[in-house]
């Protein structure tokens, strides 16, 4: 990476995370642990029940990123005239002292899981200009893994605790630099190594991945788009074409939208470009 491009992206990451965050309407608890949390934001502007987009973050499943680093972005959608379900859950804090670890196994798609379930009973009781029968699932980075994993719980291996009987009651996914491909993450090391971590270490990654890894979960028969900047060098373009590969193996088309000149946190900035699109792909599934 030469200097200039280096000191693109540091200037994409300072943008995005220049904006101060947003306070939610309302938070709401789906479980009894601190993290089992969802911020709703209600939908701006004058018109009819809003279509509902549910965000989960990313920050490589680790617990120094939380929900607040993508409230500029859920505020952004509500001015938009969604409302918004922005999901938090429980992230691999490490031992103390030490640096964090990816996720939480399985703590981390449990929390996902129920919140899934509980959304429409809490969109129906706290955000009365919501309408919970039109729902797209967006996520960022390891946000986008777990946006895919939840739309493809149907096809969990049978006997598994977060297996559904049907397909999730969506009208699409919009997966933003998601970590959907285990195999090609892995092999790039993205995030140092966060996809074995997230699985439980070495021991672990083979086994779980049939239960864990997007691309081994398809088809969805859910549309689904993803989102990908071409200079992103935190979740590189090759994972998206790896899961849009798999998905077409599997007869399956699965959008994707590259943009030129866009490294990773752009798609998440309000004051970016990119963000604009991610609204209007969020639209062509939502209205």
């Amino acid at each position: 990476m030469t200097d200039d491009v280096a000191a693109a992206r540091a200037a994409e990451e300072e943008s995005a995370f220049s904006h101060p965050p947003v306070d939610p309407d309302v938070t709401v608890a789906y479980g009894d642990d601190p993290d089992q949390l969802i911020d709703f934001h209600v939908p701006r502007g004058p018109g009819g029940p809003a279509p509902v987009v549910v965000v989960l973050h990313g920050g490589a499943w680790r617990a120094p990123y939380d929900r607040r680093h993508v409230s500029p972005f859920a505020a952004f959608l509500a001015g938009r005239g969604f409302a918004v379900a922005s999901v938090e859950y429980r992230r691999g804090a490490g031992e103390p002292g030490g640096a964090p670890v990816a996720g939480r196994w399985p703590d981390t798609f449990d929390d996902v899981a129920g919140a899934m379930d509980a959304l429409p009973g809490l969109i129906r009781e706290r955000v009365p200009g919501a309408d919970p029968r039109r729902v797209v699932l967006t996520g960022h980075s390891a946000g986008g893994q777990l946006a895919l994993w939840a739309a493809a719980r149907h096809l969990l291996p049978v006997g598994s605790a977060w297996r559904t009987d049907r397909p999730a009651p969506l009208r699409g996914v919009v997966a933003l630099a998601p970590i959907a491909d285990f195999e090609v993450a892995d092999k790039l090391d993205v995030c140092g190594g966060a996809v074995r971590q997230l699985l439980g270490g070495d021991d672990w990654f083979a086994s779980r991945r049939a239960s864990a890894d997007p691309a081994s979960l398809l088809p969805t028969g859910i549309a689904t788009t993803l989102v990908q900047g071409r200079a992103d060098d935190v979740v590189p373009q090759a994972v998206a074409e790896a899961y849009a590969d798999a998905a077409a193996k599997a007869g399956e088309v699965v959008g994707v939208t590259l943009l030129e000149d866009v490294g990773h946190f752009p798609l998440i900035d309000p004051g970016a470009d990119a963000c604009a699109v991610v609204a209007e792909e969020i639209a062509q599934l939502a209205w």
